[in-house]
């Protein structure tokens, strides 16, 4: 049974070991996710849900990665284990390493899911995903929002961005799982927003979930051009 739910981005620049200097912004940034991601501390045991080409697939609580590829040698653990770390392992998982270790969870295993999943498939993984738990879990959602915001744009600026992030708000911070479904795969995939999937998935655990949920947080950050959302779920007692 899924106890609370955390959504949260993904950049690399959570890991202040991959920053040059504190800014405040990405000080912002990582105050939010670690404040979400200790929203769940509650529960030793958490599942997290991602995207990435190489899915679908599990990465199980024995996995361990590295952020070397992203400028320094900061190991990340998908539980308290010795296992060798992965140089490749996908940037969802190894935050949500991270942020295990932060926060003092005991586990996390993490599944993929494929970036262009449609919104149907999404639905029925996460049913799926909800129907395989035996034990109290809490549950990380990993993605970020389109990268396509204003002058600091990573890609092209495409003024499309700011009304679908605007939507992904709105709908974390009512914890509307129609909402989360109803948004748009081909537009998410040209604005660049890879959280897309992950969230429909979160929308189908908590379909099959059954019970009624509350937002009791909900933020939007838009520091570098990219959308960060963050968010906070638990079930209406």
């Amino acid at each position: 049974m899924i106890e609370r739910v955390a959504v949260v981005p993904h950049p690399p620049l959570l890991v202040p070991e991959l920053v040059v200097a504190d800014d405040p912004d990405v000080r912002l940034v990582r105050e939010a996710c670690l404040a979400a991601a200790a929203e769940l501390a509650a529960s030793p045991r958490w599942v997290a849900v991602g995207a990435d080409p190489t899915g679908p697939r599990t990465l199980t609580a024995a996995a361990a990665g590295t952020f070397r590829g992203y400028g320094v040698d900061v190991v990340a653990r998908l539980s308290r284990n010795d296992s060798e770390p992965d140089p490749a392992m996908p940037l969802p998982a190894l935050v949500a390493g991270w942020l295990r270790d932060r926060a003092g969870a005991d586990e996390v295993p993490v599944h993929l899911v494929q970036n262009d999943l449609s919104p149907d498939e999404c639905q029925a993984f996460g049913e799926r995903l909800a129907g395989d738990q035996d034990e109290p879990v809490g549950l990380l959602v990993l993605g970020d929002g389109s990268h396509r915001h204003g002058e600091r744009a990573v890609g092209r600026p495409d003024p499309r961005a700011t009304s679908f992030d605007d939507a992904v708000h709105a709908a974390l911070a009512a914890a509307d799982q129609d909402a989360l479904l109803a948004l748009d795969p081909t537009e998410a995939a040209e604005l660049g927003a890879v959280g897309r999937a992950p969230w429909q998935v979160l929308a189908g655990v908590l379909a099959a979930d059954g019970r009624r949920w509350k937002s009791v947080d909900a933020r939007q950050l838009v520091p570098f051009g990219v959308a960060y959302h963050v968010a906070v779920w638990e079930p209406i007692r």
